[in-house]
């Protein structure tokens, strides 16, 4: 049975510690980062490598936005604009936001990876970290609702699952929850009229992933990840009803060693731990803390899983062109 954890590997090979850990542990799912991208066969090898390990289709995510948050790149990907500039440059924003993410889809597919964390559902401010702020698609709830809805749709035509992030809203966040812990001190009404709005519009799609984020009017000695009163409002108040993944377990946001953190998060109500480093010793710790999935979370974890789909067909010249169309020339950042 699938453990309640997603996992990194440390480089572009699968070392033979970490085959024997991860068909020991069962996790759910992979992460790959830019320390484990190379190239399109070398990644192929690395996808077919981790799912052999435990003997399932075990899905393999990355977070592949653009612009800051890009993991794959030239010369074998292409480079994308931060979301919030592209938008800016687009003469139709929609048309030209879903275009880019079903030719993300598209190269992703094309390495074994058929799980992005996107959309990013979080509200831009004028204070918005700036870790955060030009990964967001825009200024206002109903905005950014509609932006991130093309976003999920161009995933999923190409056969991606959407994971969005930073659920309940990570726009207010004025410090980099990689390093502390950022605290939200408006009023809860507040909150869901704006913060919450687009999880509410998106509550369908089969992923999200959590914020590392203090609500003070819901919980105010909690981050969302590991408060069962703010991971109620988003089953309850949101309405999400798919499969609830941490932000990453190590980032400084969150305080105590990591086997506690992940069986905060679990008994909070999240779903899965996200740990991203690849480091063996955390993973064991994490994976020791999460054990398996069963009842509810087993069960948003395969109608996720059931959610996987082949990609429809796509002209990518023709997609190319327009979306090159659509921002006169402006593709790379």
């Amino acid at each position: 049975m699938a453990g309640a954890a997603i996992f990194g590997c440390r480089g572009p090979r699968l070392t033979p510690d970490e085959r024997r850990f991860f068909a020991e542990a069962q996790p759910w799912g992979f992460i790959l980062f830019a320390r484990n991208i190379e190239t399109p066969d070398q990644v192929r090898r690395l996808t077919a490598g981790l799912r052999a390990a435990v003997g399932r289709d075990a899905p393999v995510l990355i977070d592949q936005e653009g612009g800051r948050v890009q993991r794959m790149g030239p010369p074998h990907w292409r480079e994308w604009l931060p979301p919030l500039d592209q938008m800016r440059a687009a003469s139709d924003p929609e048309r030209a936001m879903r275009l880019r993410y079903r030719l993300i889809a598209d190269e992703l597919r094309g390495i074994g990876i058929d799980s992005n964390c996107a959309p990013c559902c979080d509200i831009a401010r004028h204070d918005t970290h700036p870790v955060l702020r030009n990964r967001c698609y825009g200024t206002d709830a109903a905005g950014v609702a509609r932006i991130a809805r093309v976003v999920a749709d161009g995933l999923l035509a190409g056969g991606v699952l959407p994971v969005m992030k930073h659920i309940p809203g990570h726009g207010r966040a004025l410090v980099d929850s990689h390093l502390s812990l950022p605290r939200v001190s408006e009023p809860a009404e507040t909150l869901r009229e704006t913060d919450f709005a687009p999880f509410r519009a998106l509550a369908d799609l089969p992923m999200a992933m959590s914020a590392h984020v203090v609500f003070e009017a819901l919980d105010a000695a909690r981050p969302a990840t590991t408060s069962k009163r703010v991971i109620g409002t988003i089953r309850g108040e949101i309405g999400f009803g798919g499969l609830l993944m941490t932000d990453d377990i190590s980032m400084q946001a969150l305080d105590g060693a990591l086997g506690a953190r992940a069986a905060a998060a679990l008994a909070a109500g999240c779903d899965l731990v996200l740990h991203c480093s690849g480091d063996m010793d955390a993973m064991q710790a994490v994976a020791a803390a999460a054990g398996a999935l069963s009842g509810a979370p087993l069960a948003r974890a395969e109608a996720a899983l059931a959610a996987r789909r082949d990609p429809d067909p796509i002209d990518i010249a023709a997609a190319e062109a327009e979306f090159s169309g659509l921002l006169n020339g402006k593709v790379h950042g």
